[in-house]
């Protein structure tokens, strides 16, 4: 079982990196990098998400997604506003446009990637990811 969880291991992580280079090139169109798609993404499905929220769903310390936010409120994608003793983050006006576009587009490309199996073969995949990170807590 070892060689046989070394291999799927091996394998997971080439595909991932295929898919994330890929990924990469396609957000770059858009003027973004991964990680700036990943806090577009996550502020705009939650507006006013704190910083601290985000940071722990992007397994992230907060100090370290300032820089983040820095250049997405310089991009005028991102707001920050203080409540209480929390940074709430929200998209701007031009965030949300691009959070309208990329998003689908992003889904789509990441669709693609996955041509070579069935919607059963996905689904399949998935529990079986999603049975891996849960034993790894």
């Amino acid at each position: 079982m070892a060689r046989t969880s070394v291999m799927a291991w091996l394998r997971l992580f080439r595909v991932f990196q295929k898919i994330d280079r890929m990924s990469d090139v396609h957000l770059r169109e858009w003027g973004l990098s991964t990680a700036q798609f990943d806090v577009l993404a996550h502020v705009g499905a939650a507006s006013g998400i704190t910083q601290q929220e985000l940071a722990d769903r992007l397994l992230v310390t907060k100090g370290n997604i300032s820089q983040l936010l820095d250049r997405l409120e310089k991009m005028g994608l991102l707001r920050r506003s203080q409540e209480r003793r929390s940074n709430c983050l929200s998209l701007t006006e031009k965030g949300q446009e691009l959070y309208a576009r990329v998003v689908p587009a992003q889904e789509e490309m990441i669709t693609k990637q996955f041509h070579g199996l069935s919607t059963a073969e996905v689904s399949s995949l998935l529990g079986l990811l999603r049975k891996l990170d849960h034993a790894l807590r």
